[in-house]
């Protein structure tokens, strides 16, 4: 399927121009009719996505890093599902950061998001980020200002070391209104296979909405930069996250252009070698 949107384009945070998330949009549907049609785009990326990642895991000179951060319940885990779990899981990991361990908290806050980060050939899709140590942090005042305020340099700087090492990084704030969070609260309140996810916090946060969109406005303003950028998604639609994420990725890999490494064995060698092998098993 072929669209004339670009994504990249209609959802990039521009370095310089600070976003008002009260006035981005999060229930756009770009240029689908529907989500069946939506759905097909999608798996159609997801595909070349795939050959794109085997090409960058034999090539083993780039890496990829792909942050994800959003509200509770805008769908970071099906993102990863439906799109980003789908590459070869030889060549991709995700890593949950969750709270921190006593150890962790031990060292500096970027200690344990250094071991994730992606060798080269690899992919690396953070489930919440470093971006929590501007963001949690802020908002319910576990730190002072004078700690977390300086970390937006540090982030930066932390980046563009991955970034001179090969790595490209690509960042998503999944975009969801309070409404369409609420309406999924529901559906895990009435399905007890999603029981597990139920948790009291999440409500509590609701109380803080504007403090939370404030934190991340400036996160957006200070660390959306040329070559890490952040991307704002709408996600009250699923597919929409999906497909806008998908095209994303692939159109970043594209323009990486991971090559098949030149082959360094004597193919007529090789060749006779399994002709000998297979007339001596038919013999």
């Amino acid at each position: 399927m072929s669209l004339r949107m670009d994504f990249v384009k209609r959802h990039i945070v521009s370095p310089g121009k600070t976003p008002h998330l009260k006035t981005v949009e999060t229930d756009e549907s770009g240029p689908f009719k529907d989500k069946d049609a939506a759905k097909q785009f999608t798996a159609e990326t997801v595909d070349k996505i795939r050959d794109l990642q085997y090409r960058m895991f034999v090539e083993q000179k780039q890496s990829l890093l792909v942050v994800l951060q959003a509200p509770d319940a805008a769908g970071k885990d099906g993102l990863i599902r439906k799109v980003l779990g789908q590459m070869n899981p030889q060549g991709c990991r995700t890593y949950p950061f969750k709270v921190p361990s006593s150890s962790e908290r031990a060292h500096d806050f970027l200690w344990r998001i250094h071991k994730a980060t992606p060798a080269a050939g690899m992919v690396s899709v953070f489930n919440r980020s470093h971006y929590e140590d501007v963001l949690v942090v802020r908002v319910e005042d576990l730190v002072p200002k004078s700690v977390w305020s300086k970390r937006y340099d540090i982030i930066n700087h932390f980046e563009e070391g991955l970034m001179e090492r090969g790595t490209k990084i690509l960042k998503f704030y999944l975009h969801i209104s309070p409404e369409e969070q609420l309406s999924r609260f529901k559906k895990r309140l009435e399905n007890p296979d999603k029981h597990w996810k139920l948790n009291v916090g999440d409500y509590a946060a609701r109380d803080k909405w504007k403090d939370y969109r404030e934190a991340y406005e400036e996160v957006l303003d200070k660390c959306s930069t040329r070559d890490a950028p952040w991307f704002v998604i709408p996600a009250d639609h699923k597919w929409y996250r999906d497909a806008s994420v998908a095209s994303i990725v692939h159109d970043t890999l594209v323009k990486m252009d991971p090559q098949m490494p030149p082959v360094d064995v004597d193919l007529d060698e090789v060749r006779q070698l399994y002709e000998r092998e297979l007339n001596q098993q038919r013999g």
